[in-house]
């Protein structure tokens, strides 16, 4: 499987389990997703994906999202998109 990178996390949000991506390319829900970091290493399918806490399906380039994840991940961590 290949891997693209889309962004990188911003900020994790422990509380709601939320980590906040700066993107860099498309991301689309149903895509899996694969955070890769110092110590993390997070595998999963998007299922949740908001801009400003409103819920979308489809985030561009340049867009602020959040994610709902089922592990930590922290700020720095890159996020890939599996092909």
């Amino acid at each position: 499987m290949a891997e693209e990178r889309v962004g990188v996390v911003r900020d994790y949000f422990a509380r709601v389990e939320v980590a906040g991506i700066d993107l860099e390319g498309t991301l689309r829900s149903g895509d899996t997703i694969h955070i890769k970091g110092h110590t993390t290493d997070l595998e999963q399918t998007v299922e949740s994906m908001q801009i400003e806490h409103e819920q979308v399906e489809e985030a561009k380039a340049g867009a602020a999202i959040g994610i709902k994840v089922r592990e930590r991940c922290r700020g720095g961590d890159v996020v890939y998109k599996v092909t």
